[in-house]
């Protein structure tokens, strides 16, 4: 894995550093100078390593700032003395004001504090200068050991999520997932001011398939009902396993109206043709829909649009099943609420 470096000084700076370092070829490096540049890098395409020159303004501003963002802070920061009167100041102290400064960079947000001695510096040796250039290198080396760290804990925490938010069954999204995107796509509904509608769906007299066929088929039934529903669901649309046989769909950007579309059409694909359990098992089932729209006064976890929704679904299991009822084709079923609403 290639390290990706950003380099927060001046290309003079950079010159400075070892020709290991400025291998592109080994590293992905980059070098900005400008404060508001380098932050707005950081935060579009974090880097696993950066490189401070100590000597440009806001530099100790940097670190701290980078340990202060939570998603952020992995990053290994290196801030490299270059400043002329603190490292001619280092040539006449001991070793006790030394450690005090390198204790201060770490406080402050500093992962690594180095001395960066100028080529040209009178009180440069060889020695010391090789010494920083592989200190330099050791540093990048624990810079990619953390960014390796850190990935492998992503890719372990994403694998650890997808399993918590889907359905093991049929591979759609579960309950806790519904949950948790629910909100977020009521607030940017809202946001936006575009309609959001969702569908309830139960798959009609399921029990009696279980009981006539066992378990096993009523899995299998379950897995071959939610491809053919995934298969026909447009792109702004997300499925659901609710619980048992019962299913949500949110419909982004879709009126009450279209919903009761999107609805009728999944109730006609599901009840037309028969599901092929195997060479000897066909099974014909219905499923009953409810559907509902977003409201101004429903509440921002989304409870009172599942609620209505569901309402509609049992409205529709009581007036006989494999049917659609939503708001729009209640209120045209009912004369009171017609008065009401016009």
């Amino acid at each position: 894995m290639n390290i990706s470096i950003l380099v927060f000084g001046s290309d003079r700076f950079f010159a400075t550093l070892p020709d290991r370092s400025r291998d592109r070829s080994a590293f992905s490096v980059e070098v900005i100078a400008n404060l508001d540049q380098v932050v707005s890098r950081i935060q579009n395409a974090p880097p696993d390593v950066i490189l401070v020159q100590a000597s440009l303004d806001g530099s100790m501003g940097l670190c701290s700032w980078l340990k202060e963002q939570t998603k952020l802070s992995w990053i290994h920061c290196i801030l490299l003395e270059d400043r002329t009167h603190v490292l001619t100041e280092r040539s006449n102290r001991d070793y006790s004001w030394e450690s005090e400064m390198v204790s201060a960079a770490l406080c402050q947000g500093a992962d690594a504090y180095m001395w960066w001695l100028p080529e040209n510096a009178s009180f440069d040796s060889s020695a010391e200068s090789t010494a920083q250039e592989n200190l330099l290198l050791a540093q990048l080396t624990v810079g990619l050991r953390k960014a390796q760290k850190y990935r492998d804990l992503i890719r372990t925490n994403d694998l650890l999520s997808a399993i918590a938010l889907s359905d093991a069954l049929t591979e759609l999204n579960n309950r806790r997932a519904l949950e948790w995107d629910l909100p977020k796509l009521i607030h940017q509904a809202r946001t936006q001011k575009t309609p959001l509608s969702l569908i309830i769906l139960d798959v009609d007299y399921f029990k009696k398939v279980n009981d006539t066929y066992g378990h096993l088929v009523g899995d299998r039934l379950l897995q071959l009902l939610c491809a053919r529903l995934r298969h026909n669901l447009r792109f702004q649309d997300t499925p659901f396993r609710y619980g048992g046989e019962e299913f949500v769909i949110i419909l982004g950007n879709t009126t009450c109206e279209e919903a009761s579309l999107v609805a009728k059409r999944l109730n006609r694909i599901i009840g037309d043709e028969p599901f092929v359990i195997n060479n000897t098992l066909s099974i014909k089932v219905t499923i009953s829909l409810g559907t509902a729209c977003l409201r101004n006064d429903d509440d921002a976890k989304g409870m009172s649009l599942l609620h209505r929704a569901d309402e509609y679904l049992l409205e529709a299991k009581a007036s006989g099943r494999d049917r659609v009822i939503g708001c729009d084709e209640y209120i045209s079923q009912q004369p009171h609420l017609r008065a009401v609403s016009s």
